[in-house]
């Protein structure tokens, strides 16, 4: 992904200095060059390319912090092997003969 900006930019900064050092360019055309076709565009790309990892990173950051109040005031589940299922009876109840 990043490869691909690096080479946009290089691409687009070319065409820049040939819009400045043209016979009918000028620095301001230029200037326009780079941010309206190289800077603009891939700022919305890349912000956009981005939104499934940001996505995924806000969730995690709620996940720790649920966890954090929840182990802080020590109403975290006990799942001491950490399989995720219910706990049954650590004793196995006593049957009685009929």
């Amino acid at each position: 992904m990043y490869l691909v900006a690096i080479g946009w930019m290089y691409v687009v900064l070319m065409a820049a200095i040939v819009e400045a050092l043209g016979s009918d360019g000028t620095v301001l055309g230029a200037v326009f060059t780079f941010l309206l076709w190289g800077l603009l565009p891939l700022t919305i790309v890349m912000h956009l390319l981005r939104t499934p990892t940001r996505h995924r990173e806000r969730q995690a950051r709620a996940a720790a912090a649920a966890a954090a109040a929840a182990a802080a005031d020590g109403s975290a589940p006990l799942d001491p092997d950490g399989g995720g299922h219910a706990a049954g009876e650590a004793i196995a109840p006593e049957r009685k003969e009929p």
